[in-house]
């Protein structure tokens, strides 16, 4: 089976024509392999450099595969590890996974298989981690609108930003000024919503010394503040009529008024709105100008939300994990398969700010090295104050099957995702434990 890209593998293995054989092969199949006999051998190549995937025996000369992990852990984070093992060593291997390596290979294997293994792997961990052409997610859909947003970066026509609360339309904004020629002037951010309708003339435009009583010196506003960078306006449809009108005018004619002003300020940032009402509708009942309706959608940008874009979950997901592992200074690996097939299943009403939100909990509270279930959705554990959403109206049928699945993902968890394991675990043939987990939606192959 030949792997879609070529990949630096290390091999850790101290049998001279196991490691040789492995080397070639892996060689044959276009990748980069590296072998070390050792697993001091492998703590001094890891600190010189980061392989894509690492594949490891157990049992090494000078320690074991588990001594070797433990004390490689921070230098394998987004490493995929495959360890080798003999059947005497599945405890320990299991063992592993729980850790958080990802997978491991009974000795003898079959040569195909162990490739099979490889690959994927590896597509996991393309998955989990996209590259600078997948900033703002891997679906077709946010490939699509990044590929526009590319597109546009250095043009200075305004763009109009639309989707449900929490699905990322300023990250997507923030994006194109980043791409940008505009890249070092500033982003000025205004939630429009959150300023007191009466003061917001005041804090987009500004106003002069003595414009109104509180007034003691002249203020820049927003507008002003922007520079040469991009003016980003979250909320547009909550603007009031007046203020409607003289955003018009600063779109159309570049310039605006500071409140008391009599002199015209030229406005020399990108525009840049956003909002999560219909303002086609709005346009129609009159509560948004249709002039300047058609002003700011120069360029539409319409953004999914997370439940129409699931394949996006597993990046957005390690994402913030690396983000706050960094911020709390935790050592957190990854994520369980029953954490990952919660994400996979779940609504996500609140879409990514939500995912952002479980994870930063999760982490700050974690003492383990994998996220679990329950540390993302605690709502769903037995016994806890609320109940798992939607709970109230499942039919005793929809209640089993969702017992069934649980029961399924815990044994998962303790044979590290081996289903034939598994099914020893529950009493069940493998086909049956195979036809379960088809029917239940779960992956068999452990995948999120």
């Amino acid at each position: 089976m030949q792997s879609l890209k070529s990949c630096r593998i290390a091999v850790i293995e101290d049998d001279p024509i196991m490691g040789e054989s492995l080397v070639q092969r892996l060689s044959l199949e276009k990748h980069a392999p590296i072998w070390w006999q050792t697993g001091g051998e492998a703590l001094a190549g890891l600190s010189a450099e980061r392989p894509d995937l690492v594949i490891c025996d157990i049992r090494l000369p000078d320690m074991n595969g588990e001594e070797l992990f433990q004390r490689a852990r921070a230098r394998l984070r987004d490493v995929p590890v495959l360890f080798m093992t003999a059947y005497g060593e599945i405890p320990q291997a299991v063992r592993l996974i729980r850790e958080g390596a990802d997978d491991y290979i009974t000795k003898p294997f079959d040569l195909p298989e162990f490739l099979a293994r490889i690959d994927r792997l590896l597509e996991q961990h393309d998955a989990l981690h996209p590259g600078e052409d997948a900033v703002l997610g891997t679906s077709a859909p946010m490939r699509r609108i990044e590929t526009l947003l590319r597109r546009v970066g250095d043009i200075d026509s305004n763009l109009l930003f639309t989707g449900e609360s929490g699905v990322g339309k300023e990250v997507a904004a923030r994006f194109v000024h980043r791409i940008s020629p505009r890249a070092v002037k500033p982003f000025m951010a205004v939630n429009c919503a959150a300023i007191p309708p009466e003061l917001i003339d005041s804090e987009l435009f500004g106003h002069e010394r003595g414009a109104f009583t509180s007034a003691t010196s002249r203020h820049e506003g927003y507008a002003e503040r922007a520079r040469d960078g991009v003016l980003f306006l979250d909320e547009v449809a909550e603007l009031p009529p007046a203020v409607q009108a003289k955003l018009l005018r600063l779109v159309q004619e570049r310039v605006f008024f500071r409140v008391g002003g009599e002199r015209p300020v030229e406005f020399r940032a990108r525009l840049f709105c956003a909002t999560n009402a219909d303002l086609d509708a709005r346009v129609r009942d009159g509560r948004f100008r249709e002039d300047l309706y058609y002003r700011v959608n120069v360029i539409p940008v319409a953004i999914p939300p997370l439940r129409q874009r699931q394949e996006d979950i597993p990046g957005l997901a390690r994402r913030f994990l690396d983000e706050f592992c960094d911020l709390f200074g935790r050592d957190v690996r990854g994520f369980t398969l029953a954490a990952r097939e919660a994400m996979r299943t779940h609504a996500w009403t609140g879409n990514v700010r939500e995912l952002r939100n479980r994870i930063e909990r999760a982490v700050a509270l974690s003492d383990a090295s994998l996220v679990d279930a329950p540390a993302l959705f605690p709502e769903a554990v037995p016994g806890n104050a609320a109940a798992p959403a939607g709970a109230e109206s499942m039919s005793l049928a929809e209640a089993r099957d969702e017992a069934e699945r649980r029961h399924i993902l815990s044994a998962l968890e303790r044979t590290g995702g081996q289903v034939g394991k598994a099914a020893e675990l529950l009493s069940i043939s493998r086909t049956t434990l195979w036809e379960k987990m088809r029917r239940l939606g779960l992956n068999p192959e452990g995948e999120a």
